[in-house]
């Protein structure tokens, strides 16, 4: 199975997901997840993050965030390390309490923050707990349009932003804007390598910056959703050359790049190590 995203940067944008380990419930009451949005503020405060829209199901939550700090994963090890303590200690468990690691998306802001937002908030109402998704208390959709001085951990300004200067003007249209989003498909359909939602120059940018990518982590699937094949690879080039990009940059097996070029895979190992010295 893929591992969840971990590329990091200062500015980045995230839709976050954790859900209970063999999908039982991490939120059995109202005062677990009033002890979860606890943590999160206290997260929220010391790793600077900017919490835009968040929903607190039974089995998983779901979280719109913005990082200004290179720290996604740092936090989250805070956010459920922290809030699987107190989940234990409060009903007499022990062990794990979500599933795996975290799962995260990271998102164009521009072009899909606002719709992974309302997808986010609309979670309660694809699920037929409610009709509305004022009625459900546990997300950040009610508190659009309260005092937002209270919640410290939260930044829906952002959002309304997008509608409009006047805060009732852009808090209407986001009502409308919400309501029209019900029944519409999961915006993460569009996501290239299943974990940046972009558009293509977004998605090239991401992937271009080596700095962002932490390799340890990152599945060869993910690090490489755009790249070349190896005919393209090769076209005008040398073929020792070639088989050093295909290796050395783009991570193609030995194996498959010696099929390709009529060469034994010790060969390529040889010419690759020989080009790589050279730099």
């Amino acid at each position: 199975m893929a591992r969840p995203l971990r590329i990091q940067y200062e500015g980045a944008f995230y839709h976050i997901t954790a859900r209970g380990n063999e999908k039982k419930d991490i939120f059995t009451n109202d005062a677990d997840r009033n002890r979860f949005i606890k943590i999160l503020e206290s997260v929220a405060e010391k790793y600077r993050w900017i919490v835009h829209a968040y929903c607190l199901m039974s089995n998983h939550y779901h979280l719109a965030v913005e990082t200004p700090l290179k720290n996604l994963s740092a936090g989250m090890r805070q956010l459920n390390g922290v809030y699987t303590q107190s989940f234990n200690k409060k009903h007499g468990r022990i062990g794990h309490l979500f599933q795996g690691r975290f799962k995260a998306y990271i998102i164009e802001k521009e072009n899909y923050l606002l719709e992974v937002c309302r997808y986010i908030v609309l979670n309660p109402v694809r699920a037929g707990i409610v009709h509305n998704p004022l009625e459900w208390e546990y997300s950040s959709y009610r508190k659009t349009f309260g005092d937002r001085k209270r919640y410290k951990y939260l930044y829906p300004d952002l959002i309304l932003s997008f509608f409009s200067n006047s805060l009732a003007e852009a808090q209407k249209r986001y009502t409308k804007y919400v309501k029209e989003g019900i029944g519409k498909e999961s915006p993460f359909k569009d996501a290239q390598g299943g974990f940046i939602l972009g558009g293509e120059k977004f998605v090239k940018s991401v992937l271009e910056n080596d700095k962002h990518i932490d390799c340890e982590e990152i599945t060869k699937r993910e690090r490489y959703v755009s790249r070349p094949n190896l005919r393209d690879i090769f076209a005008g080039k040398q073929r020792d050359k070639g088989i050093s990009l295909a290796i050395n940059q783009w991570r193609y097996s030995l194996e498959d790049v010696g099929k390709f070029v009529g060469l034994h895979y010790s060969w390529v190992s040889r010419i690759a190590k020989k080009a790589k010295n050279k730099t």
